[in-house]
């Protein structure tokens, strides 16, 4: 499962630099693949349109942080537990039941956001 922020977010932003894939976002900025990653040109999202990984998005919140589930990968491969989760103070990054992930997939995924 990819890691969502609730609407109890305190925008206090102690999650963005934690994230290894670079998939959390203040409210109201832009995203893109490509941010923190090696993904150049085409890229398949979770929902399975493509993408250009170098283009911006519109933001997934306006309010709050978010993150974007296609480059969560609730830190599989980094960290032995979700570090947005970890340093939380509201405890409001939770499992997005929406996109449900086996560690085998969240280990392709984090490999596709990292080539080498």
């Amino acid at each position: 499962m990819a890691i969502k922020i609730t609407d109890e977010c305190i925008n206090c932003g102690a999650c963005e630099p934690e994230c290894p894939n670079n998939a959390i976002y203040e409210g109201g900025v832009e995203w893109a693949i490509a941010d923190g990653t090696s993904v150049k040109g085409a890229y398949i999202l979770m929902d399975g349109s493509s993408v250009d990984a170098e283009a911006s998005n519109a933001p997934v919140s306006v309010d709050t942080y978010y993150i974007v589930s296609s480059k969560c990968t609730e830190c599989q491969g980094f960290h032995s537990e979700p570090q947005c989760a970890a340093v939380c103070p509201v405890d409001c990054c939770v499992s997005d039941e929406q996109y449900q992930e086996t560690v085998k997939e969240l280990m392709d995924k984090k490999e596709r956001l990292h080539l080498a």
